[in-house]
């Protein structure tokens, strides 16, 4: 049970528990602007839970860090799409192998499945003449700090895409 914070710009800013969510409403620090159907009962009240909340004072939004590339993040990055066959992917690659002097960076992996990792094994992209549907490297600004965006509610699609025209 998520909510999604947005900043007073209505600018995407975090996901947080309905908890929080309703911590932030209550001490009037943020304003609900869209409720699921499901109801938090406490012992004197019931509410609502907030699916989107906005901040009632403009935040700056955090300064985005370099993340070291992770399998995890390879793989949200790369939509958890095999690059070289476009099946999903459950593991990542090296595109030059580590015994050939590759770097695992944000450039040098890539999602891989099963089979196209055993296929590949210990050789170049050139040795095997494949190529890739992209280009790697480190994922964008973008939704980047966002946690668990890559499975957004449907509350807040109205939410995401004004944001998306604005910028």
């Amino acid at each position: 049970m998520r909510t999604l914070v947005l900043n007073a710009g209505y600018e995407p800013l975090a996901v947080v528990s309905y908890r929080r969510a309703l911590v932030l409403v209550l001490n009037e620090k943020a304003t609900v602007l869209s409720e699921s159907d499901d109801v938090i009962r406490t012992v004197s009240d019931s509410y609502q839970r907030p699916a989107v909340i906005i901040l009632n004072r403009y935040i700056r939004p955090p300064a985005p860090r370099v993340r070291t590339a992770s399998r995890l993040a390879v793989l949200r990055r790369d939509r958890y799409e095999c690059a070289y066959c476009g099946q999903h992917a459950e593991t990542i690659d090296h595109i030059v192998p580590r015994s050939q002097g590759g770097p695992s960076d944000w450039f040098n992996l890539v999602a891989c499945c099963s089979r196209c990792n055993h296929r590949k094994g210990n050789k170049s992209l050139n040795q095997l003449g494949w190529t890739l549907s992209f280009t790697p490297g480190p994922p964008t600004q973008q939704y980047r700090w966002l946690k668990d965006f890559d499975r957004p509610a449907v509350e807040w699609q109205p939410y995401l895409g004004y944001w998306e025209k604005t910028r």
